[in-house]
């Protein structure tokens, strides 16, 4: 733990780049927390007197699709892929995350205590990462059982979800236990329980005692939400957004009750506040992650839907960012696989599952937030289309729109920066960012590489939050990612779980393409090593033959030299395919060939130094280690437990070709990566 003064000076840091109104928010939360002022709020004691003195009435909030349209466009395979997870869901298993099916729990460890105490450190949560208690007390498997109950009308998913809710109600009295500590848990929680209070309502299961009971969860869960609406807003992400959709939701849901109003305006406001300050006019989220993006978007399509259930639409500005959101997002999807990088901080939320294609293809929200928030078809007509229908969004004309965006030629001032090849149905993401909000990686200048639907330079993704050593957000370094490392240096200083300072900061500084187009690149550097006296560059070409990434550590100060050696190491992460590796000698210089045996046959990657000083000693020998799994299966010394996964789902992690050529060179140098495909 780091000792006063250190913990001083990065306060100061984290006050200065953060700014004062996030670290202030987060202050005042501390001070209702620590103070007693959360837990005297929000005692159940108080909830039930806010209950009006009859029943609560749930009305319905958005208009569900045609079950024939529904069942005739995902046609009797995926009906069937439906109603089996409906199958497992009633039968007590789910799919936390997008894996395989484990059993529902929904009873939090005891003893229960007010939420307060696990906030305090008061009482342990009862697991080691507590998002194994939140996933299932979401209430996302509840989409899915209204999914199938419409199209199906099976009594059998009606009964489960009521059985099941029941279940969560008896063992979670408001604001006891683990599962009330976060508003943002209780918000998409409450979200569910309206969708599925909808769907479920004409069933011989929904009995006016079970939907006043259902009627009044969601005002107990309402009511959990503005008290620490102050950590919301010094998180200032997807909390907020969510947080305030849960109150807006309720308000509409529950409109007889004496606080609707308010939650409505209050939800209203800091929604769209959220959209405005959180979206970059060029699309990109402020948390720096596919999946929150898409998380964000969903958010924003239910938003679109309550704004249509009562003839209303969201503001100009909002729609204008969720537009921006939406083609950013579009710019990095695969479109043979529907999928994304791995991009940034992961924990695979899929808060609204409307679909029966699998969580990783990102075709479906999509779909609908092109139909929602610029008016076209970004796919043509598929499966993904079910989305756009529960969101009431039908097709707005006959062909879908093309996907040239995706190729378009890139904008300099913005990102993501894709670069795609017409020769052998491949495509890049150079990472370059210029941070407005913190990041969650240190993953400036990061490759990824997708070729015929599957990525072979991965992002490893984010495993796990909380986990014991060496598993602690471990994914999030720079050691991890395919980019470069200097004398073991993090690009950014580490300040905690979610927390970097010292924000290394990239620009593209060149983009040019071949006249006869037979060839393309872009060019980016980052400050992150300028401590080191050196800027990173690195470039990526497209060609005929493949793909070349240079990197070039050069001095701060053109013709200077930071005067000694520097330790550089280069990495990729592969998939787990099966290898070979010999040396290689290129007319750049020295280097290696790997040789990797793919599903479309073998493709080569080359890692050669070009340019090396000429005073370069022995140390200047370019060196190889493979890890897989956390051990070292080529080169000399030991392998990092982390080195060598991926992690495609939050919890989940497979291994995966860790390769780290290495060298000790003064600057300036070079080192070149060489993609020859079959």
């Amino acid at each position: 733990m780091p000792n006063l003064p250190d913990r001083l000076i990065l306060a100061l840091k984290a006050l200065h780049q953060l700014g004062f109104r996030q670290i202030a928010a987060y202050a005042y939360y501390q001070f209702t927390l620590r103070s007693g002022y959360l837990q005297w709020a929000t005692r159940a004691s108080q909830a039930e007197a806010r209950l009006p003195s009859r029943a609560l009435t749930l009305y319905p909030v958005i208009q569900l699709p045609d079950p024939q349209i529904l069942t005739d466009l995902i046609g009797s395979g995926g009906k069937s892929d439906l109603l089996a997870e409906a199958d497992e869901i009633a039968a007590g298993k789910v799919r936390l995350f997008g894996g395989q099916p484990v059993p529902l729990q929904l009873s939090p460890p005891p003893p229960l205590v007010h939420w307060t105490a696990y906030e305090l450190g008061r009482q342990p949560w009862g697991s080691q990462d507590v998002k194994y208690i939140w996933e299932p007390a979401r209430f996302s498997w509840a989409f899915k059982l209204g999914y199938a109950y419409h199209l199906s009308r099976d009594e059998n998913y009606s009964r489960a979800f009521w059985d099941l809710a029941e279940e969560f109600l008896d063992q979670n009295p408001p604001y006891l236990g683990a599962n009330w500590t976060s508003a943002q848990e209780a918000a998409l929680r409450l979200i569910a329980f309206v969708f599925a209070g909808q769907v479920f309502a004409a069933s011989s299961h929904a009995t006016p005692e079970r939907m006043g009971r259902l009627a009044q969860a969601v005002a107990s869960h309402a009511a959990r939400i503005p008290s620490s609406l102050s950590y919301a807003r010094a998180q200032n992400n997807n909390h907020l957004l969510s947080e305030a959709l849960g109150l807006y939701t309720a308000g509409l849901a529950l409109h007889e009750h004496p606080r609707a109003r308010a939650w409505r305006k209050m939800g209203w406001r800091l929604f769209n506040r959220g959209l405005e300050t959180q979206i970059d006019p060029d699309g990109a989220y402020i948390q720096h992650s596919t999946n929150y993006q898409r998380l964000m978007l969903q958010l924003g399509l239910w938003a679109q839907a309550l704004m249509m259930g009562e003839g209303r639409e969201l503001p100009a500005l909002s729609r204008q960012r969720l537009a921006s959101a939406t083609r950013w997002l579009l710019t990095l999807v695969d479109q043979s696989s529907g999928g994304v990088p791995n991009l940034g901080p992961n924990d695979s939320a899929y808060i609204i599952p409307l679909t029966t294609c699998p969580t990783s293809d990102y075709r479906p929200i999509l779909q609908a937030a092109g139909r929602a928030f610029w008016g076209e078809s970004p796919f043509p007509p598929g499966r993904w289309d079910e989305m756009a229908l529960w969101f009431n969004l039908a097709d707005p004309r006959p062909q879908a729109s093309s996907t040239s965006s995706i190729a378009s030629p890139i904008d300099l001032a913005g990102t993501p920066h894709v670069l795609c090849s017409t020769h052998h149905d491949s495509w890049a993401y150079l990472r370059a960012a210029h941070f407005r909000s913190r990041p969650g990686h240190a993953d400036q200048l990061h490759v990824d590489l997708w070729w015929r639907g599957m990525n072979i330079a991965l992002d490893p993704g984010a495993y796990r939050y909380t986990a014991p050593a060496p598993w602690e957000n471990a994914l999030t370094r720079t050691a991890v990612h395919n980019t470069l490392m200097l004398e073991g240096a993090e690009q950014m200083q580490s300040a905690g779980r979610f927390l970097y300072l010292d924000w290394a900061q990239a620009e593209l500084t060149a983009h040019a393409i071949a006249p006869d187009g037979t060839w393309e690149h872009l060019t980016a550097r980052h400050d992150g090593y300028r401590r080191l006296g050196c800027l990173h560059q690195r470039t990526v070409e497209v060609n005929a033959q493949g793909w070349l990434v240079t990197d070039e550590v050069l001095p701060v100060r053109e013709g200077s030299s930071p005067g000694k050696s520097l330790a550089c190491d280069l990495h990729w992460l592969l998939p787990d395919w099966k290898w070979e590796v010999e040396p290689a000698i290129e007319a750049e210089g020295q280097g290696w060939s790997i040789s990797l045996v793919s599903p479309f046959g073998r493709l080569i990657l080359i890692l050669s130094t070009v340019c090396l000083p000429r005073s370069a000693s022995t140390s200047g020998q370019l060196s190889l280690a493979i890890d897989r799994a956390g051990e070292r299966v080529f080169g000399a010394g030991n392998a990092e437990p982390y080195a060598g996964w991926t992690s495609p789902s939050y919890g989940d992690k497979i291994s995966a070709l860790s390769l780290t050529a290495s060298l000790t060179v003064p600057a300036p140098f070079k080192l070149t990566s060489r993609w020859i495909f079959p």
